[in-house]
């Protein structure tokens, strides 16, 4: 019998409306499946995610979200609700058995260790993993903790299902003009939630520290939780107290805070006066504002380790002739030592496991190598975008994410999807 393919009822359980990369990677996996329409008949169970906003862009994707939230509530309440694969969107902590066959789509992990209870929800609950980078597939793939059965016999424990890596694909490109009343000419932009992972505090101080007697400006993208006035004015004053000790600075330092939609973001990258982006977080799942700053052709500021090294590298011939990954960035050394106390998550971040740090002194002359060599550092950005447009596109990264999803069943020869 040759192999078949049907339409699959797939229930999708995510956070689509979140204000999160949860809540992006679950447009994502939307948008892919989307592209199949032959394949796949989409369910889906909005997940809220912590105290994040909302998307409130008024366009069609999200009317499309909301429409199938509501006809998926009506589906469930039929009482005929079966679903032939579940594709769920979460840290593996919440997965759970929805159908006949599980997947699980996860960022991963910014360490060198996912938690037992990972490893356990993934070979308990799921047929198959999903993450985003080569980074977090390396880290599920290579993690392995000491067990110990009944009769107190140890063991090896990691994981037993297959895990695969797709990256992001390039989202539509329609940047908006963004208005900034800024002091400098010459900006650098760090854009993220404002945690302990990101390393936010070194990124503002050092920034300072480095420029304090030169006439360049730091843009800070950030928010603590949400995008309410309450978080802006609790954001503001963790800024002027991590400011404080530098009064007599001529570098000035620009907050800017609340919803901004996908098309203010991407003119926020190429603005005229933001100069270089930068990134010197413990470690990324992926790190999408760093994709989007590649997208843009904005030059890059970040260290060679996590998810970003999957865009970030780009194959080139070496003197020799061979292939070999060269960074299109300019390079902030590192160490990769344990996480700290006040970073450990019960059951997400392992008090065992290690991230990045990022060594002040090579950051610090990182920043001077950009605003001194704007021009070299530029032509590297331009090679970088031309790569990436042509190697993520919708097209492609779809493809690999819909192939994905199959499960060959050796015995009947039918890929199930």
């Amino acid at each position: 019998m040759g192999a078949t393919i049907s339409m699959r009822k797939i229930i999708v359980k995510g956070p689509a409306l979140s204000q999160t990369g949860y809540g992006e990677q679950t447009r994502f996996a939307l948008r892919a499946l989307k592209s199949r329409p032959d394949l796949f008949e989409i369910y889906l169970l909005n997940l809220e995610w912590g105290k994040s906003n909302h998307i409130i862009e008024d366009n069609e994707e999200h009317e499309w979200i909301i429409d199938l939230i509501r006809n998926t509530a009506q589906f469930i309440n039929s009482g005929n609700a079966n679903f032939d694969l579940s594709l769920q969107i979460t840290i593996p902590n919440e997965f759970e058995k929805m159908a006949p066959v599980n997947i699980g789509y996860t960022a991963g992990i910014e360490t060198t260790k996912v938690d037992p209870v990972w490893l356990q929800k993934c070979n308990e609950l799921m047929d198959k993993i999903i993450v985003v980078s080569n980074h977090s597939k390396e880290v599920f793939v290579n993690t392995v903790w000491e067990a110990q059965d009944q009769n107190g016999n140890k063991f090896p424990y990691k994981l037993e299902k297959p895990v695969d890596a797709v990256n992001y694909a390039i989202r539509p490109q329609n940047p908006v003009d963004v208005k900034l009343d800024l002091q400098h000419d010459f900006n650098f932009l760090v854009v993220s939630q404002w945690g302990p992972r990101k390393n936010f505090e070194n990124t503002i101080k050092w920034f300072v520290e480095e420029n304090i007697d030169q006439e360049v400006g730091l843009i800070v993208k950030t928010n603590t939780i949400k995008n309410s006035i309450v978080d802006r004015d609790f954001t503001h004053k963790r800024l002027q107290a991590l400011l404080a000790p530098y009064e007599d600075r001529k570098c000035s330092v620009t907050l800017l805070h609340g919803y901004m939609s996908e098309a203010e973001m991407q003119g926020l990258y190429r603005h005229e006066k933001i100069k270089a982006f930068i990134n010197i977080a413990h470690g990324e799942g992926y790190g999408l504002p760093l994709f989007d700053a590649a997208i843009a052709g904005l030059p890059i500021i970040t260290i060679g380790w996590s998810g970003q090294c999957d865009f970030l590298f780009v194959p080139e011939k070496d003197k020799k002739g061979k292939i070999k990954p060269k960074g299109k960035f300019l390079k902030v050394e590192f160490d990769v030592l344990p996480v700290q106390k006040e970073a450990v998550w019960k059951g997400v971040i392992h008090p065992n496991s290690q991230w990045a740090y990022a060594k002040e002194g090579s950051y610090k002359m990182a920043l001077r190598k950009m605003k001194n060599q704007p021009d070299v550092y530029r032509g590297i950005a331009k090679d970088l975008k031309k790569w990436v447009l042509e190697n993520f596109s919708e097209q492609k990264i779809y493809e690999q994410f819909v192939d994905c999803l199959s499960q060959e069943d050796p015995e009947e020869q039918v890929i199930v999807l």
